[in-house]
Order: C-alpha cells, then sequence, then structure tokens
C-alpha cells in the first residue's frame, strides 16, 4: 500500500531532488544532540551526515519505499510511512532535533502535524524546517505583471506542493502551533540585484524577496 498523498506523482522528479546533503541545514543543528528525527529522510544522505559529524542516534520517516529501504542501511531507524501515520509511533519526550527539510510545504495539514510532533521533542528540543517562500521575486514577478502560475516539477511552484509560504505565514504557522521562533532566516538568496533594486521604492520592507526558501528553527512554549 501506498503511503503517498492520493494523486500526487513523485515518479517523474530527476533523482537528486531526493540526494541533496542540505549543508546550510545542518548548519542549524544544535551542539550535542543525541537523537535527531529527518522526517521525510529519502535515502537518508541528510541524516547520514548528522552521524558522522555528530555520532547521533537518527532517525527517518520516509513514504518511498525505494528510498527509504536505502536509509535503512544508513541511519538507526526508518519509518516507512507518511509523517501523519507515523507520528503515533514515534516515542515522546525523545529527540533533540527535528528536521523538516522542504517537507511541510507537501503536507495537506501542516499545522496540524507541528502541533502533534511537539510531544516527541525532548523538553529543550527544536524543530527545524525549511520551506519554500511564495513570494521569491522571479515566482512573485511572473504572477504580478505575467499572470503566470505554471506548476513545475521541482522548486518554489513543485506540483506536488499542497501549502505556500511568505516569511511571515510561516512564522504564524509556528506561533499558532505553540512554539517559540529562535531563528527565522533566508536562505539560498539570489545574486541578482533586482531584489535589491526593487526594495529601493519599498523602502526596504521587501527583502525577503531575495530568499527562495526560510529557514526556522523553533522549540515548544
Amino acid at each position: 500500500m501506498s503511503h503517498i498523498p492520493e494523486g500526487l506523482d513523485y515518479t517523474n522528479k530527476p533523482r537528486d531532488y531526493y540526494e541533496n546533503e542540505r549543508p546550510e541545514m545542518v548548519a542549524y543543528l544544535p551542539n550535542e544532540v543525541k537523537t535527531v528525527l529527518d522526517v521525510g529522510c529519502s535515502n537518508g544522505e541528510f541524516g547520514a551526515g548528522i552521524k558522522r559529524l555528530t555520532k547521533a542516534e537518527v532517525w527517518g520517516i520516509e513514504p518511498m519505499i525505494e528510498f527509504a529501504s536505502e536509509a535503512e542501511q544508513k541511519l538507526d531507524k526508518v519509518l516507512i510511512s507518511s509523517v501523519e501515520a507515523a507520528i503515533d509511533k514515534l516515542p515522546g519526550n525523545y529527540f533533540d532535533a527535528i528536521y523538516f527539510n522542504d517537507v511541510l510545504e507537501h503536507l495537506l495539514d501542516p499545522y496540524t502535524v507541528l502541533e502533534k510532533v511537539k510531544s516527541k521533542l525532548k523538553d529543550d528540543g527544536k524543530i527545524i524546517s525549511s520551506i519554500p517562500n511564495i513570494r521569491y521575486f522571479r515566482t512573485f514577478f511572473k504572477l504580478l505583471f505575467k499572470g503566470e502560475w505554471e506548476y513545475q516539477d521541482e522548486g518554489i511552484l513543485d506540483r506536488t506542493h499542497l501549502r505556500f509560504f511568505t516569511k511571515k505565514s510561516i512564522w504564524n504557522m509556528y506561533e499558532n502551533a505553540g512554539y517559540i521562533i529562535e531563528k527565522h532566516e533566508g536562505i539560498n538568496g539570489s545574486s541578482s540585484l533586482k531584489p535589491l533594486l526593487i526594495n529601493i521604492p519599498l523602502l526596504f520592507r521587501a527583502k525577503d524577496m531575495k530568499y527562495t526558501q526560510f529557514a526556522t528553527v523553533a522549540r515548544k512554549k
């Protein structure tokens, strides 16, 4: 039985979509972690990197059997399941860090997932996520000036995204789910001068348009 949400096709994505080691997200890992959960762990390469770096016990959740089978060779435990179905199988008050690397936007109800997974964190545990920014200037301008909203195989308008977020809406999602945000910043920003030039008449009130994603680190209240 497939654990992929009905109607979503992940089979046409390039393999490197599932194999990104995400060094920019490893940088947010807390010091001296002993237990880490990687939600949407794919083939386990990201978690394996954390194991090499910290010697921590790393779990993964991955719905695609092909990649979960690879992850099982690299991580300490892998649940072949959707995150929604896996949460109740996780031990309570157990993880120092739970990663959602470009996962929450794929969920039908990421808000409830964040609320439920909170009980799986240790008292000082962290949720760490990267989420695409729909206000990224290239995507935003295609909509504003060309009226284009064309889904793609990957990227901000990935056709498997069910939710779309801005810097502000990510912040609100975490706060409403009962978290205290410790870090919230743009990552993988464009080197183009266009976001800077756009911000001059806007008095630099749209600096978030530079970034393709936002990284967030939060702890439970």
